[in-house]
C-alpha cells in the first residue's frame, strides 16, 4: 500500500479507480469512501482516476474496494 503520513495521526493513500468520467462519478466514489470509519477527507479526480484518501489510520483495502464497488466503479489498486 502506498501511504505517507502528512500530519501526526493522519495517513494519506492514493487509490486508482477505473470507470470515473465526470463530477457525479467523483461524488459517488467520494461519498461511499467517506462513510468508512476513520476517513477524514476524500478527493476523487475523474480525469486521472485517482482518489486521495486521508484517514486517521491505514485503511483495509477490502473496505475501500467494497465502497468503490458500492459506488459502481472498480478499485484498481494504489497509485
Amino acid at each position: 500500500m502506498t501511504a505517507q503520513t502528512d500530519t501526526p495521526g493522519s495517513v494519506t493513500t492514493v487509490y486508482k479507480v477505473s470507470g470515473m468520467s465526470c463530477g457525479h462519478c467523483e461524488g459517488s466514489v467520494s461519498g461511499e469512501i467517506s462513510a468508512i470509519a476513520g476517513v477524514t477527507s476524500v478527493t476523487a479526480v475523474a480525469s486521472t482516476g485517482e482518489v486521495t484518501v486521508v484517514s486517521t489510520a491505514p485503511l483495509a483495502e477490502e473496505a475501500v474496494r467494497a465502497a468503490v464497488d458500492e459506488a459502481g466503479f472498480e478499485l484498481v489498486g494504489t497509485a
